[in-house]
C-alpha cells in the first residue's frame, strides 16, 4: 500500500512548518522581484540611460505583472488543489491538475507574448510610455526582448508553487535564485562595458528566466508525491475549474494591481505636466521614474508578505483536507503577527533612510528635483505599509482556506475600487501630492474591511471542537 509522505503536515509543530515552507518561498519571491529591480538599478546608474531608462522600466513593469498574474493563477491554484487532494488521499486529481496546469501555462504564455509583440506601441502608451520621446524609445527597446521571454518567465513562475506543494520548497527557491543570480551577473556586463543599453538589461533578464524554467522543467519530470504520466496532460474542464478557482485570487490581485498602476502612471503623467518643475520637458520623466522606484521597494516588502502567506498554502490546504481547523487557526495567528512585524521594519526604512534608498537608483546623477520628490514619495506613499502587509496576508490565507470568492472581493476592493478611484480623485484636490496620498488611504480603508474578515475567519476556524490530544500535536 502506498504511503502518504506528507502526513507530517498534520503532526509537525505549526511554527516549524511555517518556517520550512515560508522562508524558501520568501526568498524565491524576493529573488524573483530582483529581476526587474536589478535592471532598474543598473539602468539608473548608467549615465547614458539615467532617469529616461528608469522611466521606461517603470512603464514596462506592469506588463510583466500581467504575465505573472496568469502564471500565479495557474501555479497557486494547482498548488492549493494538489495539497488539498493529497490531504484527502486523492492522487488521481493531484497528478492530472499538475499536467493540466503545465499545458495551460504553455498555451497562455505563447498567446500573451504574441499579443505584446503585435500591439507593443498602443500597450506602452496606455501605461504612460509617451511622457517624452526618449522614454518611449527606451520602453520599446526593453519591452521587445522582455516580450520574447514571457513563455520562460511564466513557466518558471507557475511551476514554483507546484514544486513547493510537492514538498520541495528549497528546490523551488534554488531554481529562482539561479535565474536571478544569472541576471545580476549579466546586467552590468551588458549595460556598462558592452553598452547594450535597454536591450542588454532585457536580454540578461530573459537568460535568467530561461535557466529558472529549465530547472523547473527538470524537477517536474521527477516529482515525489505526484507522478506524471502521458495521461496527466490535457484539458479537463471540471478539474481546471476547480484549481483555477483557487488561483483566481492571485490572478485578480496581480491584474487589479496592473489596473491600479495604469491609473497611477497616467495620473502621474497628467499632473506632472501641470507641475511648475515637472512640466518642463527635461524633467517630465522624473515623477514616473521615481514612482517606479518607490513601487520597486514596495515590491520587495510585499514579496516577503506574499511569501509568508503563500508558503503556508500547502500546510493550510493539507490540514483543511485532513479536518484540522485548529492547526489552520494557529497558523493564521502566526501569519498576522509576522506580517505586522515585516510592515513595521519596512516602514522604518522608508521613513528614516529615504536618501540612502534613492541613491541606490542613481540619484547622484540626477537633479535635486529628482531626489526631493523621491524622498517625499517614499515617506508619504508607503507610510501605511504595516496595514498593507496584513491586508495581503489575509487575502492569500483566505485563498488557502478555499474561500476564493471572499478573498477576491476584498482584493479587488483594494486594487480597483480604492487603487483606481483614489489616484483619479485625490490629485484633483492636491495635484501631484494627491497621487502620493492615494496609496496609504487605500490601505487604511482596506484594513477596516480586512479586520472584519479576520474576526470572521477566526470564528469559522474555531467552530469545530478538536480532540485535546490532537491539539497538542
Amino acid at each position: 500500500m502506498e504511503t502518504n509522505n506528507q502526513a507530517y503536515l498534520v503532526t509537525e509543530k505549526v511554527g516549524k512548518l511555517m518556517g520550512k515552507y515560508a522562508v524558501p518561498c520568501i526568498i524565491s519571491l524576493l529573488v524573483g522581484a530582483l529581476y526587474n529591480i536589478v535592471d532598474q538599478i543598473f539602468i539608473a546608474n548608467a549615465t547614458y540611460l539615467g532617469s529616461y531608462g528608469n522611466a521606461a522600466n517603470t512603464v514596462v513593469f506592469p506588463l510583466t505583472v500581467i504575465a505573472l498574474g496568469i502564471a500565479v493563477m495557474i501555479g497557486d491554484g494547482a498548488c492549493a488543489f494538489v495539497s488539498i487532494s493529497l490531504g484527502a488521499n486523492n492522487k488521481d486529481d493531484a497528478h492530472k491538475s499538475v499536467g493540466n496546469a503545465i499545458v495551460l501555462c504553455v498555451v497562455s504564455s505563447v498567446v500573451l507574448s504574441a499579443i505584446y509583440l503585435v500591439f507593443m506601441e498602443p500597450i506602452l502608451t496606455i501605461f504612460g510610455g509617451r511622457v517624452n520621446e526618449e522614454t518611449f524609445a527606451y520602453a520599446k527597446e526593453y519591452f521587445f526582448w522582455i516580450a520574447l521571454g514571457i513563455p520562460f518567465y511564466m513557466f518558471g513562475q507557475a511551476m514554483n508553487p507546484i514544486i513547493r506543494s510537492d514538498g520541495s520548497p528549497k528546490f523551488a527557491m534554488f531554481a529562482t535564485i539561479a535565474g536571478a543570480v544569472t541576471n545580476i551577473i549579466l546586467d552590468p556586463i551588458f549595460i556598462f562595458p558592452m553598452k547594450m543599453g535597454m536591450m542588454g538589461a532585457a536580454v540578461a533578464t530573459v537568460i535568467g528566466q530561461m535557466l529558472t524554467a529549465a530547472l523547473s522543467l527538470w524537477y517536474i519530470c521527477c516529482m515525489k508525491s505526484v507522478k506524471l504520466t502521458k495521461g496527466s496532460f490535457g484539458f479537463w474542464g471540471g478539474l481546471m475549474k476547480k484549481f483555477l478557482s483557487l488561483g483566481v485570487t492571485s490572478f485578480l490581485a496581480q491584474i487589479s494591481l496592473v489596473i491600479s498602476m495604469a491609473a497611477v502612471q497616467n495620473m502621474c503623467t497628467k499632473y506632472g505636466a501641470m507641475d511648475e518643475i515637472f512640466g518642463k520637458a527635461e524633467y517630465a520623466q522624473i515623477p514616473l521614474a521615481v514612482l517606479g522606484i518607490v513601487m520597486k521597494f514596495f515590491q520587495i516588502a510585499i514579496s516577503v508578505a506574499i511569501g509568508l502567506a503563500a508558503g503556508c498554502i500547502p500546510v493550510v490546504g493539507y490540514n483543511i483536507g485532513a479536518k484540522r481547523k485548529d492547526r489552520a487557526k494557529k497558523l493564521f495567528t502566526y501569519l498576522l503577527v509576522a506580517e505586522a512585524v515585516i510592515g513595521i521594519v519596512a516602514l522604518l526604512f522608508v521613513e528614516f533612510l529615504p536618501h540612502q534608498l534613492i541613491n541606490i537608483f542613481g540619484a547622484e546623477n540626477e537633479s535635486v528635483y529628482y531626489t526631493d520628490f523621491a524622498v517625499k514619495s517614499f515617506r508619504v506613499y508607503l507610510c501605511m505599509m504595516p496595514l498593507a502587509m496584513i491586508n495581503k496576508g489575509t487575502f492569500i490565507y483566505l485563498q488557502a482556506l478555499g474561500k476564493a470568492v471572499l478573498s477576491t472581493i476584498i482584493s479587488l476592493t483594494r486594487e480597483i475600487v480604492f487603487g483606481v478611484f483614489l489616484p483619479i480623485i485625490l490629485p484633483k484636490f492636491f495635484n501631484l501630492d494627491g497621487l502620493l496620498y492615494s496609496f496609504p488611504v487605500a490601505d487604511v480603508l482596506t484594513f477596516i474591511i480586512a479586520a472584519f474578515i479576520i474576526l470572521k475567519t477566526y470564528r469559522d476556524l474555531g467552530s469545530d471542537k478538536c480532540d485535546d490530544r490532537l491539539n497538542r500535536a
